[in-house]
């Protein structure tokens, strides 16, 4: 009993406890901001790659608007110009044999359209699906007189077709890095 009532030591234990407790958080605290830093590096090479694969978006926009004709010259842009012209100016179920998938596989050259180079990343595009828009190609003037312009009338915007487009960017140095990307466009 006389050993318990005692009160030697007690400082010690204390002090102790109380280090315990203060390396605890310490390791807690470093965790937490070690944890940060690996989250940080995550999302910068995730928004890089989402930037890579819209820029590849871009370059498959001009593609179709300009129905294969580039006016601006890619220096390391590779695509099915048969495929492609195809798969813009058909609807998918006169494809044929072309891919319809949805994935990319960047290991098999038929599974995307165009493959471009950006920086230290590379884009792979594809069209999987057309679908006929609201118009077809210009037929003319379908009337004999000038419209009058107060007529009431209302013109219709042309959409003459709507393309489903899968995106694809990675990084040539680290295959983790990458983003998907699935856009819907009319034109």
């Amino acid at each position: 009993m006389k050993i318990l009532r005692n009160e030697k030591g007690f400082a010690l234990v204390f002090v102790i406890i109380l280090a315990a407790i203060s390396l605890a958080m310490t390791l807690a605290m470093l965790l937490m901001v070690s944890r940060g830093s690996l989250l940080s590096g995550q999302q910068k090479r995730f928004r890089t790659a989402v930037e890579a694969g819209r820029g590849g978006m871009e370059a498959m926009f001009q593609l179709i608007s300009s129905r294969g004709n580039l006016s601006t010259s890619y220096t390391n842009l590779v695509w099915d110009n048969v495929g492609i012209g195809t798969k813009m100016v058909r609807p998918t179920a006169t494809w044929g044999g072309l891919d319809q998938a949805l994935t990319i596989d960047p290991n098999v050259s038929t599974s995307y359209d165009m493959r471009i180079d950006l920086g230290t990343y590379r884009v792979y595009t594809k069209i999987a699906d057309t679908v006929d828009g609201n118009s077809g190609s210009d037929e003319g003037l379908l009337k004999t007189a000038v419209v009058n312009a107060g007529s009431g009338e209302v013109t219709v915007v042309s959409v003459p077709y709507l393309y489903t487009i899968e995106v694809l960017s990675q990084s040539t140095t680290n295959a983790t890095e990458r983003s998907k990307l699935s856009i819907l466009y009319q034109y």
